[in-house]
Formats: C-alpha cells, structure tokens, sequence
C-alpha cells in the first residue's frame, strides 16, 4: 500500500514517519507519474497558499510557494478524478478548500489560541455527533494546532464536522460523497500526554478508505 506525500522530501519528515507507522508505504512526490501509481494522498502542512488563488490580494499570508501550491492542486484534482482518498493536514485542508471553492481567513484575530511562537498550541474542540472524527474520539478533543488562518467561506460538497468553541474556527472537514477528509491540526505529531489522544487513529481510519 502506497501513501503519496505531495510535499518536498525536506519538509516532509514528519509525515513519512507518520505513514511508516501504520505500515504503509510514504511516497513523496509532486510528479504525476509517480502520484498515479499511489493508493492515497497525504496533503501535509506548510506556509500559506497563494492568496490570488481563492481571489484575494495579500493580507498577511506568509511563507508563500506559489509553484509548490499548483502542484499540491494538480495532486489533490488527480485524487479526486479518480476518487481516490485525501487527507489533509494543516495547509492540506486549506488546499482542499481552495481547490473546491472556497476562501481563507488570512490573519484570524485570535491566531494566538491557534498557534504558540515555540511549538504547537493545545485547545478543545468540539466534534460534529456522528461524523468520521467522531467515531475515533467522541463529541469533544484536545488538539494541537499551528496556524494563523483558517477556512473562510467552505468549498462545495464539503461539510465541517470539528470546530473551536471559543470562535468558531473550522478544524476539520469531510467531503460529502468522495474519500476526502481534513484536519486543521496535526495527528502526525500530536503528543498523547498532553491531548489524551492518539493521531494515528486519523491515518488509520484514513488507510481503511484505501481498501
């Protein structure tokens, strides 16, 4: 079993572990070829995405790769065509978003229950009663997040199914009809001790959609 990262091998160290844990195969690509031959796609994290792509000037995105961003978008439609399942993670919800309509909130004003200037920022959410998530933790968890934007308007065909209480921060996602999924924070490194959770229970949930 095949699990494509489209990422750069430099920065996606954290996801090959990830996919390594459950015994899958991690492949980082961003070239079409080799992406076709993968059973699943991992969108990871990363800077911003290119604001022009969901109509809008810069105001305060960062850390923009607008090439990386176009392949990430040629991964994720070449998924989606032949509706093989996603998984986003950080950026990677963002992308899906992007990709199907919707917009992003660039700088949101409470960034700092989201992200922590040395490492990931714990907070509660709430999940929506009957959804995948649900299924793997219950109606509420504690997540580990580093972002400062966040889902505006929601792309087409997509439901949120996970949210922070305290302002409505959308963080995670589902598709209605294809295996596409996305969290807004990071099961790949997530520390149990202090979420009392295990984010492998994303990838695995994940890996039985490639079945």
């Amino acid at each position: 079993m095949k699990i494509a990262i489209a990422g750069k091998p430099s920065e996606t160290t954290n996801y090959v572990k990830y996919v390594s844990s459950i015994g899958a195969t991690p492949v980082v690509s961003l070239a079409k070829d080799v992406l076709d031959t993968c059973d699943g796609l991992v969108l990871p994290g990363g800077g911003d995405i290119t604001p022009a792509f969901f109509g809008e000037k810069n105001h305060g995105s960062r850390h923009i790769d607008t090439e990386l961003d176009i392949q990430q978008f040629d991964a994720l439609h070449l998924f989606l065509q032949n509706r093989r399942p996603v998984l986003g993670i950080c950026k990677g919800l963002q992308v899906i978003n992007v990709a199907l309509g919707g917009t992003i909130l660039q700088d949101i004003p409470t960034a700092a229950r989201h992200q922590y200037e040395n490492g990931d920022q714990y907070h509660h959410t709430v999940i929506l009663e009957g959804s995948w998530l649900y299924k793997l933790y219950g109606a509420c968890a504690m997540v580990n997040s580093a972002h400062h934007q966040a889902i505006g308007k929601i792309g087409k065909h997509l439901l949120p199914i996970q949210h922070c209480p305290e302002d409505g921060c959308i963080e995670a996602i589902v598709h209605e009809s294809l295996p596409v999924l996305g969290v807004q924070w990071h099961p790949e490194r997530i520390a149990p001790s202090r979420s009392m959770l295990s984010g492998r229970k994303v990838l695995a949930y994940f890996v039985s959609l490639l079945s």
